[in-house]
Order: structure tokens, then C-alpha cells, then sequence
């Protein structure tokens, strides 16, 4: 995370170089630091944004001549120019695109197509172009478009004849996907520390409440008795999955476009090795026409997201469930709730109903991005100039997302009392019945005719399996001995669980232990 760690995350977030203790988890800024950065969309041009652009009207009706526009004798109109422009959006690319040039003018001097002083009065002038940029004293103008040429322009109107150089063997086309790469390589880490951090979190719940039985539901109706921990561990197996998605995406992602210019590449002798190493890709795109029309790996991102986000958004929807007076299994804390404007006594789970909500985004991102793609023929098409606000409300969103369940996680109780008293409920024990049955040499089919008429007689009697005599469980087979007492009951079942993976308490003893290690949790 280069440049994107240093700039947009305080150094309490480097968790992941060192070990993260459980009873004090680490402050995670991705909301209050990074996601800021990461989420100006279509910036309001008022004069409190962070970054904001000049589209007055003094700057519009003088229009200064485009850097392309050598053919040209008029200017675009003013819709032309409101409409085509990407400035208020892609403006938050400037550190990528300062970077892809600096290494670009290096590689420049290097194959003698610029002087060494040519590059470095270039490096100097991004140098100071990055400062005033990121100190509010650099002007966003609506007439240059983009980053790219705000940029440009502005280097040289500050240094002159050797800025006029640096253009040299590049095009917008190539220059705009270097810039997104290293942002989606960036974004891609920062999304990789925040699952980690969520991780860390739901393994530090688990170990909080060892030993908690909970019902295991499917079809929303209750199945068999799980331990709590064996539940939350499995939202930290998917979340697991999710950052290996990524993680194989950033790889995939992580080819240089730069140099392969406009689409065909150029006849200047440039080392397009050099510049791709300088920018810490793997090596250049091999075909330059792929290079510029590619955006499978934004794609790929967005896909990678929209899964996270369905994961989070069934987490939401397990707590949503959880808190509400129904169930009653799970106290949020007021830190992480909010009230009615009408009804004083309510206590609701908002940034989870929140997080289930906000999925919907971020699968309507890749949505909008694939939809976007289809069709378009080779290379570069100018719709492809709309890929960029998707994934960045992608990114943003989902790093809230991640960061708001990390501290829901942080501030809930699970109402043991509550959860005891109905995990009687609803014959949890029913399978691990037959099961027992299995041992006495029953087949189970046939035990699971035998357990199902046991069920039947514990509802005409109001009672538990553990409630029935053993003259009323022989009066259904008389396999039944008097050690099936040691099956019946929620504990009793969950004892009984020892296959790989299972919900047995030495199972989950196991996965617990392999998660406190692998997030390096100090106990």
C-alpha cells in the first residue's frame, strides 16, 4: 500500500505487521481517515471541499486551448464540456497519476528521448504540484478535464518547454488506466486490512463467549444446537474467502498499461520493463490493444465486493434478527444504536439494518460496470471514462460496511439467559437421537422413522425428548437403553459432535485456536 498507506491511514492502522491483542483491539480509521479520500464522488464544488474545482463562470469563458486541440478552431460548448468532464470525480487520482509520471520521465531520460535535466526539473514540478494539491492551494479547472491534463497543464505553466515533453510515447489511454490500477491496487490493500480487522473482531467475540449453545437454524426454523462460536466463526470463513478474492484479483490487476499509448503502442524506443517495475507492477501488459480496452480487473473487483458485501449484509440480517424482541438472543450497546422520533421505549440495530441496505449498492456498482462493458468494440471508447465513480462508491462503501460491523461486533452482548431458556425448544436434539440409533445398528431411515414418531408423541404431551420415560421411547422401539440420556438434551448433543468442522466443542477448540493464530491475536 505505498502511497496510499502512508496518506490515507494513520500508523495506528498497521495492524497487520504485528500481532493484534484481543482484549484491546487496534483503532481502525478507515471511516474517519481513508474513506473520506477514497469516497469524494462528484464532489460538491463548494468552497469546504477537500479538493475542490474551479467551474465559475470566469474560468469557463476562458477557456484556455486544449492540449489536443492543435486541429481544432472552436472551443467545445459549455454543456459539452459540463458533461464530458471527469475532473469533480477522478481528481482523487492525482497521487497515482503524479507517480505513473515521475516514473514515466525517468524512463523517458533513460532511453535519451528527454535530457536528465528535462526530468528532473518534471520530477520537481510534480513534486510541487503534489504539494499544493494536497495542501488546498492547487486550482481544479472544469476546462482541462480531467486529472490528467489539470495536472499537465498546470506542470506547464510552472516549468515550461520541458512539461511539453513528458507526453512523449504516452496517451490519455494508457495514462488513465496506470492511474486506476495503482488506486484499485491501493483500495484493494486497504479492503484486505479492513476484513483482517473485522476478522480479528468476530474471533474476539467468539472467545468471549465459550461454551454458549445456541440453536442452529435452517429454513429460518430450528435444526440442531451449535455453539456460538462455531456460528460466528463461520461469518469469519467467508470473510476468509473474500480476501482471497481479492487478494487473486490484485495479482490479475497488477499489469502496467503504460506505453502501450493510444492503442498500437509507439516507435519510440521506450523500456516499458523499466516503468512498469518503477510502479511496482509484476511486468507491462503484453498486447497493447488489451491494454487499454481492459477492465476485467475492475470488473473482478467489483465482483469480489458485491460478494463481501452479500456476506456482510446476511451478518446484518443474522444480528437484525437477533436483537429483536422475538428473539432477544443479542444486546447492542447504545454506542451502536439508535431510537424512534416517535416511539420513546425503541432500541434499534440501525447500522446493521444499514450495512444489509447498503449491499444493494455495491452489487448495483458491478452491475452498472458490466452493463457499462458490454458490447463495446476495441480499444478505448469514451464510455469507458464512467467505470471509474462505480468502483470508487464500491470501495468506499464497502470499506463502511466492514468498519461498522467491526464495531458492532465490539459492542453487543449475547442474553445467555435468554438463549438457555430456548434452547429447549423446537427437539435440537432430534438428529443426535438418531444418531444413538445409528450405534445400536439401526438403519436411518428406519431411526429416522423411529425418532420422528418420538417427536410426534413429545407434542401430544407438551414435553422434551429428555422428558420421555424409557418405557415411552421402548414403547416406540425397543432398541432404546438407558444410556440414550447421554444424547438427549442441547449440551449432551453438542458433546456428541466430533467429525472434522463440526459445531463439537473440540472441533471448534480447534478452529478457534487456528484463527487466534493466524490473525496473531495475543491472548
Amino acid at each position: 500500500m505505498d502511497c496510499l498507506t502512508s496518506y490515507f491511514f494513520p500508523a495506528t492502522l498497521a495492524f497487520s505487521k504485528s500481532s493484534v491483542s484481543a482484549s484491546k483491539l487496534p483503532f481502525f480509521a478507515v471511516a474517519r481517515g481513508a474513506l473520506p479520500v477514497f469516497g469524494v464522488l462528484r464532489a460538491s464544488r463548494t468552497a469546504d471541499a477537500p479538493l475542490s474545482v474551479d467551474d465559475s463562470p470566469e474560468n469557463r469563458s476562458d477557456k484556455e486551448v486544449k492540449l489536443w486541440g492543435g486541429r481544432f478552431e472552436e472551443s467545445v460548448t459549455d454543456a459539452v464540456e459540463r458533461f464530458t468532464e471527469s475532473i469533480s470525480y477522478d481528481k482523487q487520482l492525482y497521487k497515482h497519476d503524479i507517480r505513473g509520471s515521475r516514473a514515466h520521465a525517468s524512463m523517458l531520460a533513460n532511453q535519451g528521448l528527454i535530457s536528465v535535466a528535462e526530468r528532473d526539473s518534471i520530477i520537481e514540478g510534480l513534486d510541487e504540484i503534489e504539494r499544493r494539491i494536497e495542501s488546498g492551494d492547487f486550482v481544479w479547472r472544469t476546462d482541462r478535464e480531467d486529472v490528467h491534463m489539470n495536472i499537465e497543464a498546470a506542470l506547464i505553466d510552472m516549468i515550461g518547454e520541458p512539461a511539453k515533453k513528458l507526453h512523449t510515447a504516452r496517451s490519455r489511454n494508457d495514462q488513465v488506466l496506470t492511474d486506476f490500477r495503482l488506486w484499485c491496487r491501493d483500495a484493494i490493500d486497504a479492503i484486505l486490512d479492513a476484513i483482517r480487522y473485522l476478522q480479528v473482531s468476530m474471533v474476539t467475540l467468539a472467545l468471549k463467549n465459550e461454551g454458549l449453545i445456541v440453536p442452529g437454524y435452517t429454513h429460518l426454523q430450528r435444526a440442531q444446537p451449535v455453539l456460538l462460536q462455531h456460528l460466528l466463526l463461520a461469518f469469519v470463513e467467508q470473510l476468509e474467502r473474500d480476501a482471497g478474492r481479492l487478494s487473486d484479483c490484485r495479482v490479475r490487476l497488477n499489469l502496467c498499461p503504460l506505453g502501450a499509448c493510444a492503442l498500437a503502442g509507439t516507435g519510440l524506443p521506450i523500456d516499458r520493463f523499466m516503468t512498469a517495475e518503477a510502479l511496482g507492477f509484476t511486468a507491462p501488459l503484453r498486447n497493447s490493444i488489451d491494454a487499454v480496452s481492459d477492465r476485467d480487473f475492475a470488473l473482478e473487483f467489483l465482483s469480489a465486493n458485491a460478494i463481501t458485501a452479500i456476506h456482510l449484509s446476511r451478518l446484518g440480517e443474522e444480528w437484525v434478527l437477533w436483537a429483536s424482541e422475538e428473539f432477544g438472543f443479542v444486546t447492542p450497546n447504545d454506542s451502536v444504536s439508535t431510537g424512534s422520533s416517535i416511539m420513546p421505549q425503541k432500541k434499534n440495530p440501525d447500522p446493521m439494518e444499514l450495512v444489509r441496505g447498503k449491499s444493494a449498492r455495491v452489487i448495483g456498482d458491478l452491475v452498472t460496470t458490466l452493463t457499462l462493458c458490454k458490447g463495446l468494440p476495441l480499444a478505448y471508447n469514451r464510455d469507458l471514462q464512467e467505470d471509474k465513480e462505480p468502483v470508487f462508491d464500491s470501495v468506499k462503501t464497502i470499506l463502511g460496511m466492514l468498519e461498522v460491523s467491526a464495531e458492532f461486533a465490539q459492542n453487543i452482548s449475547f442474553n445467555r439467559e435468554r438463549i438457555e431458556k430456548a434452547l429447549p425448544a423446537g427437539y435440537l436434539d432430534a438428529t443426535t437421537l438418531a444418531d444413538y440409533l445409528v450405534k445400536k445398528g439401526i438403519p436411518f431411515r428406519t431411526g429416522h422413522d423411529i425418532v420422528g414418531k418420538s417427536v410426534a408423541l413429545c407434542v401430544t404431551k407438551s414435553c422434551c425428548l429428555q422428558d420421555l420415560s424409557l418405557d415411552e421411547l421402548r414403547s416406540i422401539s425397543p432398541v432404546f437403553e438407558e444410556d440414550v440420556y447421554e444424547f438427549l438434551g442441547a449440551e449432551n448433543a453438542i458433546n456428541k459432535f466430533c467429525s472434522y468442522g463440526s459445531t463439537g466443542a473440540a472441533c471448534v477448540a480447534t478452529q478457534i485456536k487456528y484463527w487466534v493464530n493466524k490473525l496473531q491475536i495475543n491472548l
